[in-house]
């Protein structure tokens, strides 16, 4: 692996690497570069310098380059498959699902190549107007996530570069290798001499000064929330723009008339999907006391056939590091000591060969614990669901807005009233009723309260990449009347 600095692949100044472990086996995968500050300095160097050429070059050629490396990822989307297999531990059918996602969000990106539209208003004469006009913000730091690795990478790449923004890219150190592969697709499509540039290393030694430098303007991050407040701190020292997507804990709730086998279907996607290892993942199950005897029965059955291993044949695979998997049993036990017996799962499982080395964890399912334990307050990010029974709706919707988090929730109930009621109520950014996520690439990826601020995806998160600048103008050729200046200063 390299670093991509100003047009260059090169090692890091300090000549060191850390090590990429395969999250299936534990075995060595790759070793990648530690950039150092001099390194991420020369990137946003080059990225300042060369942003107003690829803003001139229009939004039409940029989305050329960008069709062409679109056209790329497609004609090899099997290569980028394996890495994340490799890399992330997603199973097959998950990680041809990220790179259909891909392909998705570039190809909507990209339709916005002419439809940036600002405003034309009047002045407060008539032979004067006011222009609102849209522009990008410069140097853009784009920070990914290691659960969808390529999909981030996309959802900031593409939307970036096509309003004209340069960027530096910083992967998470638990996923460098398709952020690379994808980067690599860019360059070759055409992408000029430092618009784009790519740094991988430690966030704790490099990731307070690439947000914090001066010539930044725009910080994107999907991360945690402790990562976003110390991003929010360090990046009041140039007053840079935030687009933060951190933390969830979304609600599940499955009313009486519910139809129990798709609200079942659904929450087994919902919660098991990636491992557990999603933003918008199920965090807590809220079962109305009629049917709840019923759907934990039919939930604990599905999980005890959900197949636990290799990425290529299983239902489920890894946790993505080894700090994971002993959260996840910290986690257990927590809630245990909280009251909570396990349902179903709760432990390593174990597995022969060389998956005896991989980080592996049971779908887990908790009930007994309250509202205000730890499993119901505490994000989980992993294949652990605590389950409690309700009774009255107003209760419901009070539980499910108790959290500092605010992204995802479901909701299945056929009562058009408690749909309804669920608009104005839930206090997430999301709401899927009677229905699976992902998110859209049309729909506006937001959240409330500590999930942090801004969106992306949609028209809207294209336009988070662009500024308002205004412009007055007065045509009429006349010396203008200003009441605090006096005629006879003039010459």
């Amino acid at each position: 692996m390299k670093l991509l600095i100003d047009g260059d692949w090169v090692d890091s100044s300090s000549g060191k690497t850390q090590q990429k472990f395969n999250p299936t086996t534990g075995e060595k995968l790759e070793e990648f570069p530690l950039a150092t500050k001099d390194d991420v300095s020369r990137a946003i160097d080059a990225a300042d310098s060369s942003y107003e050429k690829w803003n001139d070059i229009g939004s039409k050629e940029r989305a050329k380059i960008l069709k062409k490396a679109l056209d790329m990822i497609q004609a090899s989307r099997k290569e980028l498959e394996e890495i994340l297999i490799r890399e992330n531990g997603k199973i097959a059918k998950e990680a041809a699902g990220e790179v259909d996602g891909v392909i998705d969000q570039l190809t909507y990106y990209i339709g916005f190549e002419r439809k940036f539209s600002g405003d034309v208003l009047e002045g407060p004469g008539r032979m004067q107007k006011l222009f609102l006009h849209k522009v990008p913000h410069g140097v853009v730091v784009a920070l990914t996530p290691w659960n969808f690795p390529a999909g981030m990478v996309a959802r900031k790449l593409g939307p970036a570069l096509l309003t004209g923004n340069s960027v530096v890219l910083k992967p998470s150190s638990d996923t460098p290798l398709s952020a690379e592969w994808i980067v690599r697709k860019f360059v070759d499509a055409g992408v000029p001499k430092g618009v784009l540039n790519f740094v991988t290393g430690k966030g704790s030694e490099i990731g307070d000064f690439i947000v914090s430098h001066k010539k930044v303007s725009l910080v994107t991050l999907t991360g945690s929330t402790e990562t976003g407040q110390r991003i929010m701190k360090n990046a009041s020292n140039n007053m840079a723009k935030l687009m933060l997507e951190l933390g969830g804990k979304a609600p599940y709730i499955v009313w009486k008339d519910a139809d129990l086998k798709a609200a079942l279907k659904t929450l087994l996607w919902a919660k098991f999907w990636n491992t557990g290892q999603s933003c918008i993942a199920a965090e807590r199950l809220y079962v109305h006391s009629d049917v709840y005897g019923k759907f934990m029965d039919m939930f604990k059955d599905a999980a005890s056939r959900i197949r636990v291993g290799d990425p290529m044949t299983a239902d489920m695979g890894p946790l993505i590091n080894k700090s994971a998997l002993e959260n996840m049993k910290n986690i257990v036990e927590s809630a245990m000591s909280d009251g909570a017996k396990v349902l179903y799962g709760g432990k390593q499982p174990s597995l022969q060969g060389k998956l005896s080395g991989g980080y592996f964890f049971e779908p887990t399912i908790l009930e007994g614990a309250d509202q205000k334990s730890s499993i119901f307050q505490n994000e989980i990010f992993g294949p652990v669901l605590g389950a409690m029974p309700v009774d009255d709706i107003d209760e419901t919707f009070r539980l499910a807005n108790d959290s500092i988090y605010g992204l995802a929730s479901y909701l299945f109930t056929n009562d058009n009233r408690i749909i309804m009621e669920g608009f104005d109520r839930i206090r997430f950014g999301e709401l899927y009723v009677n229905m699976p996520g992902p998110e859209a690439s049309n729909g506006y990826h937001t959240g409330f309260r500590m999930t942090g601020q801004a969106g992306e995806n949609s028209r809207h998160g294209v336009e988070e990449y662009l500024k308002i600048k205004n412009i007055y103008i007065d045509y009429s050729g006349k010396v203008p009347e200003i009441d605090t200046i006096r005629n006879d200063i003039l010459p």
